[in-house]
């Protein structure tokens, strides 16, 4: 039952990652784009914990929170550098 739930969830986040690059690819305006790439790194990491519950295994899981600090941090820094054209103060 909850591996059948999981192949579901799998897959809508599959769908939803393929969503988030056409919007990435297509949006009409920078923050479209910017916020395309954060909703990425958003599905990344609910894929990486959902096979890591398929696979019972811790790995995934660690690899997923990498993702998550690495996605905040340059999300910060593009828009920074679309506010002021400038990453460092």
């Amino acid at each position: 039952m909850i591996d059948t739930a999981l192949t579901i969830a799998l897959y809508v986040v599959g769908l939803a990652t393929v969503l988030g690059l056409w919007r990435l690819l297509r949006g009409p305006t920078t923050t479209d784009r910017i916020l395309a790439l954060d909703t990425l790194y958003i599905n990344a990491i609910a894929t990486l914990m959902l096979y890591g519950m398929v696979l019972r295994s811790s790995v995934f899981f660690e690899a997923a929170l990498i993702i998550a600090m690495l996605g905040f941090v340059g999300t910060v820094m593009l828009s920074k550098y679309v506010m002021r054209r400038d990453i460092v103060e």
